[in-house]
C-alpha cells in the first residue's frame, strides 16, 4: 500500500480557528441573502421564525457538526464521509458521506461566480460606472447586462471573466497555503476588515436622513425587529427562516466538520460553537440587518423595499444600495466600495472553507499534496464557473443553488444529527462535545438534539415534499412560462427553450456524486479499511487501533497528524481521555 503522506496541520490560536470558523459561516448570505429574505417574509414575521431556527437548529448543529469534525480527526479522517464511517460500523456509511463532498464542491463552483460580483462592483463603485442610473430599472438592466453575457448593454463580453479569475486566484493561493499558513491568516486579516467595513456603513446608513417619502433608516429597523405573528402560520416564511440558518451558519455544509478535525481533544468546542454563532449572528442580525434593509426603506419605503427584495435575490444589495450610495451628499464612491469590499471578503473566506473537505480527503486517502490538489480542484471549479456563467440565463445557478445550497443542506443535516445522536448514541455524544470543554452546555440541549432537531428538520423536509417538491421536479412551480424548478423562488421566468440547461444542471450534478461515489469506494479499498472495525488512531508513536493495545500491521503507513495522542485503552465508543502526559 503506498504510504500516506504526513499531515501537519493544526490551528495556530484559538481566536485562529474562531475567525476562520466564523469566516466560514460569515458570507454573501450575511449581507445579501438575509436582509432579502427578511425583506420579502414579512420582517418581523420572519424574525421570530428566524430565532426559532437558530435556537432549535443552528446551535444543536453547530456543536454536532464540531463534535463529529473532533472525532474524525482522532482517526485522520478531516472528511465527511470518513467521519460517518468513523460514527456507524457499516458499509453504507462512508457512501451517505458523499453528500459532504458534493454540497461544498458544488456550491463552490456557483459561490465564486457570485463573489467575483462583489470584486466587480467595488471596482465599478470606485470609477463611479454606474453614477447616473438612478432607478430601480437602469439598475437592474446595469446587472442583468453583467450577469447575462450575450447583454452588451452596460458591459463588454469580457468584463465578467475578467472578475471572475481576479477573484478566483486569491481563494486557491489561500486553500493550498494549508490551516495555519493560509486559512488561518486570511482569517485574522480579512475578518476584522470586514467587521470594521460594515460598522462604518452601519453608522453611515443609520445617520441617513429621511428620504423623499419621508421614511428614516429607524423605521427600517423597527420593520424587521417590531414582533409581527400575523406571517407564523405561512409554511413559506418557516422555510425560509430555517433555510437561512442552514445558509449562514454553513450547518450541512461538510465545511465545519473538516476545520473541526483539525482540534485535539483538549481543544474547547462547546464555548468556541457558541462564540462562531455569535459572531456570524452579529454580522447578520447586528449589521447585515443594520445596512440594506434601513437604507433600501428610508429611499423607497417599506413597501418599496419588499418589493426590490422579491424581484430578485440579490436586488437589494445591487440593485437598491447603488442607487443609495449615489444619494449620499458625500463619499458615495467609497462607501459603495465599502459596501462591495466587505462582501468580497465575506465572500473568499467561505469559498476557501467549501474547497477544504474536497482538498482533506484527496490528501488524506490518496497522499497528494495539498498543492497540487488545491490548484487541480481550483481549476475544476474554474470550467464550471465558466459553464455557470455562459449558462446563467438559463437558471443553471439557481439550481445548483438550490440542490445544493439549500435542500442539500437539510439532507445532509438529517443523516448527522441521525448518526451522532441515535446511533453513536446520546450518552456518547454529549460527554464527547465536552471533552476540554471551558463550559457545560445547558442539559436541555441534549434533549433538543436528540429529539428536537432531528423531528424539526423533518418536519422541513416533509413540508417541502408536500408543498413544493412535485413542482420543482417538474418545472411546473411557476403559472407562467417554463421555470426552472429554483427559479420561481428567485422571482426570475426564463424562456421555454432554456430549460434544457435545467436538466443539464441536474445530470451534472449526479454525475458528480457518481464520481465521488466512486472516489470513496477506490479509498476504501486502496488503504484496506474494514467497515465492520474501527480505523486505525493517530498517536505520536504510530498508529493504534482503538480497543486494541497491540499495533495493527507494522506495515501501515506511519501517519502523523496535528491531533493529540489517543490512549488505544480506550473503549469502542467511550470518549473518556486520560490525561496527556
Amino acid at each position: 500500500m503506498p504510504e500516506s503522506k504526513p499531515s501537519a496541520e493544526a490551528w495556530g490560536s484559538r481566536i485562529g480557528l474562531i475567525l476562520a470558523m466564523a469566516g466560514n459561516a460569515v458570507g454573501l448570505g450575511n449581507f445579501l441573502r438575509f436582509p432579502g429574505q427578511a425583506a420579502a417574509n414579512g420582517g418581523g414575521s420572519f424574525m421570530i421564525a428566524y430565532f426559532i431556527s437558530f435556537l432549535l437548529l443552528g446551535l444543536p448543529l453547530m456543536w454536532i457538526e464540531w463534535g463529529i469534525g473532533r472525532r474524525g480527526g482522532r482517526f485522520r479522517k478531516g472528511h465527511i464521509p470518513g467521519m460517518f464511517a468513523a460514527l456507524w460500523k457499516h458499509p453504507a456509511a462512508k457512501y451517505l458521506g458523499v453528500i459532504g463532498l458534493v454540497i461544498p464542491f458544488v456550491v463552490l463552483c456557483y459561490y465564486t461566480v457570485l463573489m467575483s460580483w462583489t470584486l466587480a462592483y467595488t471596482w465599478f463603485s470606485l470609477a463611479g460606472n454606474y453614477w447616473g442610473l438612478t432607478t430601480q430599472a437602469e439598475m437592474a438592466g446595469f446587472l442583468t447586462s453583467y450577469q447575462n453575457i450575450s447583454d452588451a448593454s452596460a458591459h463588454e463580453f469580457w468584463v465578467p471573466f475578467l472578475f471572475f479569475f481576479l477573484s478566483i486566484g486569491p481563494t486557491i493561493y489561500v486553500l493550498s497555503r494549508g490551516i495555519s499558513s493560509g486559512i488561518e491568516k486570511l482569517a485574522k486579516i480579512g475578518m476584522p476588515i470586514l467587521f470594521v467595513f460594515a460598522i462604518i456603513l452601519m453608522v453611515r446608513v443609520l445617520t441617513l436622513g429621511p428620504g423623499e417619502n419621508g421614511v428614516s433608516p429607524l423605521q427600517g429597523l423597527e420593520f424587521i425587529y417590531k414582533p409581527d405573528l400575523s406571517g407564523l402560520g405561512s409554511a413559506k416564511v418557516w422555510l425560509a427562516a430555517a433555510g437561512q440558518i442552514f445558509f449562514t451558519l454553513s450547518v450541512g455544509m461538510g465545511t465545519l466538520q473538516t476545520y473541526a478535525s483539525y482540534l485535539s481533544t483538549k481543544d474547547d468546542i462547546a464555548l468556541s460553537g457558541v462564540a462562531t454563532a455569535i459572531t456570524n449572528e452579529t454580522a447578520e442580525v447586528v449589521l447585515g440587518g443594520s445596512i440594506a434593509i434601513p437604507a433600501a426603506v428610508a429611499f423607497f419605503g417599506v413597501s418599496g423595499a419588499m418589493a426590490v427584495a422579491q424581484s430578485g435575490s440579490f436586488n437589494l444589495g445591487f440593485v437598491a444600495m447603488p442607487i443609495v450610495f449615489q444619494e449620499m451628499p458625500f463619499g458615495g464612491r467609497i462607501f459603495g466600495a465599502m459596501w462591495f469590499g466587505l462582501l468580497y471578503f465575506a465572500g473568499i473566506t467561505s469559498s476557501v472553507a467549501m474547497a477544504t473537505p474536497i482538498v482533506a480527503f484527496f490528501e488524506e486517502e490518496f497522499g497528494i499534496d495539498r498543492r497540487k490538489t488545491s490548484w487541480t480542484i481550483g481549476g475544476i471549479a474554474v470550467v464550471f464557473g465558466v459553464l455557470t456563467m455562459l449558462l446563467f440565463e438559463s437558471g443553471f445557478l439557481w439550481e445548483w443553488d438550490y440542490w445544493a445550497g439549500t435542500f442539500g443542506l437539510a439532507v445532509m443535516a438529517v443523516i448527522e444529527v441521525i448518526l451522532y445522536m441515535w446511533v453513536f448514541k446520546p450518552e456518547n455524544a454529549w460527554r464527547s462535545m465536552h471533552l476540554g470543554a471551558d463550559i457545560r452546555l445547558p442539559s436541555l440541549y441534549k434533549f433538543i438534539m436528540t429529539y428536537v432537531t432531528p423531528v424539526f428538520l423533518l418536519i422541513i423536509l416533509g413540508w417541502w415534499a408536500v408543498t413544493q417538491a412535485w413542482p420543482t421536479l417538474t418545472l411546473t412551480d411557476c403559472p407562467e412560462g417554463v421555470v426552472a424548478g429554483a427559479l420561481c423562488s428567485q422571482g426570475s421566468v426564463i424562456p421555454e427553450g432554456m430549460a434544457v440547461y435545467v436538466h443539464l444542471s441536474r445530470l451534472l450534478l449526479v454525475a458528480f456524486i457518481a464520481f465521488f461515489l466512486v472516489m470513496i469506494r477506490i479509498a476504501w479499498k486502496k488503504n484496506g479499511y474494514d467497515d465492520y472495525a474501527d480505523f486505525i488512531e493517530v498517536g505520536p508513536d504510530g498508529p493504534f487501533r482503538a480497543g486494541s493495545v497491540t499495533r495493527p500491521n507494522p506495515n501501515a503507513p506511519h501517519v502523523v497528524h496535528a491531533h493529540d495522542y489517543v490512549s488505544p485503552l480506550l473503549p469502542e465508543h467511550g470518549d473518556d481521555l486520560p490525561e496527556r502526559p
